[in-house]
């Protein structure tokens, strides 16, 4: 096993652990450990909420999730003799639930759970159909899934981190800042939000000195959005096997990881789309010297994926176009194709007796597919949703017999109103 240079335990809250993480990017985050090139280490990684939210039948957690204190990231991990316009290799080797004899009381010790967050705390792909909060706690057995508040269904996860990136240097971290507080002013009082601006309430921000707390607190951004360093990409391909080229922007490149999901859908559309858990990631490091520039890679991540995706050979593909529910022509609006894509297989699994909620929920959390599928023929954008069929109980094809009800087992997943 590799040397475990993050350890967490699991009976204490983030902050009150011997190493500290953090929650935002800053370049001024000092590292928690160093490693060299081609060193093989693992790090334990805390539920993206830090045990908020619970193994119980209740939404309520959902609703009232504290959105300014994620994600809980584990790092920063510099790199010796890393630089900016340097390459930074990451390796995914190996990573799961941290194994426990019992269930244990956080997420990724035996459960994990997928959230459907409310419009008024975070929203989601589908907030204006779905304003609610809900939840679905999932059973690990193994590599399978299942949920009680889903009957008939079970799959293989696909397990990744959510969040991985490395450290924005200072002029970045203002151009970020810059340009999502303009697209704010756009909208301002918009519900949910156009974008995140730095928050010093809840900000963990590793062993930043006292003395400057608050100015760091104050220009960190936020890590719910993708951005030039990686962060909150949300990629389920980025399993284990997959190697991922990271730009660096500081001395040491200042590398962070958390948010690990047992697995998701494409684009986790219910903002807590995946299964999210605890657990453990191995990874290994190294360096291409002024990679950024030979490989004219830019500011953006690439990576390879790994092999260990589940193969499911059948699947039932459900498109959508960019118009509006209410009849209006959008163009080449593949944001809403897809959406008008994820609420026809909504209501097609509504027919086989799931509820909406539970058919959105399940899109979030299961390896579904989704595909752009033609953004030429104006002035329609489509978009696809590939559910594999092997995952349920019972036979999904559409057939002259019509659908055949899922058996009602479990519990319901419960709303909590806004």
């Amino acid at each position: 096993m590799p040397e475990l240079i993050f350890p967490l335990d699991s009976t204490k809250k983030f902050t009150d652990q011997v190493k500290i993480g953090h929650n935002r990017w800053h370049p001024e985050i000092p590292p928690v450990a160093q490693v060299r090139p081609g060193d093989s280490f693992r790090v334990h990684c805390r539920e993206w909420f830090d045990g908020a939210i619970h193994n119980d039948d209740s939404a309520e957690d959902v609703r009232d999730a504290p959105l300014k204190t994620v994600h809980a990231l584990s790092g920063p991990f510099a790199v010796e003799g890393a630089e900016p316009g340097d390459l930074l290799i990451v390796d995914i080797l190996d990573l799961g639930p941290i194994p426990q004899e019992d269930s244990g009381p956080l997420a990724g010790q035996g459960w994990g759970y997928t959230g459907i967050f409310p419009l008024k705390n975070g929203g989601g792909f589908l907030t204006e159909q779905f304003p609610d909060a809900y939840k679905a706690i999932w059973d690990f057995s193994g590599q399978t899934a299942t949920s009680r508040h889903i009957p008939g269904v079970s799959f293989v996860g696909i397990v990744h981190p959510g969040l991985m990136g490395t450290a924005p240097s200072a002029e970045l971290l203002a151009k970020w800042n810059a340009r999502e507080a303009a697209l704010i002013a756009t909208a301002p009082n918009r519900v949910p939000p156009l974008a995140l601006p730095p928050e010093p309430q809840d900000a963990i921000l590793g062993s930043v000195p006292s003395s400057d707390f608050d100015r760091v607190a104050g220009e960190a951004a936020r890590t719910a959005p993708p951005r030039e360093n990686g962060g909150n990409q949300d990629i389920k391909n980025l399993t284990q096997g997959s190697r991922i080229f990271y730009p660096v922007f500081v001395p040491g490149a200042n590398l962070s990881v958390g948010d690990l999901h047992f697995s998701q859908g494409d684009g986790e559309i219910t903002f807590c789309g995946a299964i999210e858990m605890g657990g453990f990631i191995d990874l290994h490091v190294d360096l291409i010297k002024n990679g950024m520039q030979t490989y004219n890679v830019g500011e953006n991540t690439i990576f390879m994926p790994g092999r260990t995706a589940p193969q499911y050979s059948e699947w039932l593909a459900f498109s959508g176009t960019s118009v509006t529910l209410s009849g209006e022509q959008r163009y080449l609006d593949s944001h809403l194709s897809y959406q008008r894509a994820c609420l026809h297989a909504i209501d097609y699994l509504t027919t086989f007796g799931y509820t909406p909620e539970q058919a959105y929920l399940l899109l979030g959390a299961a390896p579904i597919e989704g595909r752009l599928s033609g953004v030429v023929d104006i002035p329609n954008a489509c978009a696809t949703v590939y559910l594999p069929t092997a995952i349920f109980d019972i036979d999904i094809r559409p057939s002259s017999s019509g659908p055949i009800r899922v058996a009602k087992t479990g519990t319901a997943p419960h709303a909590a109103f806004q």
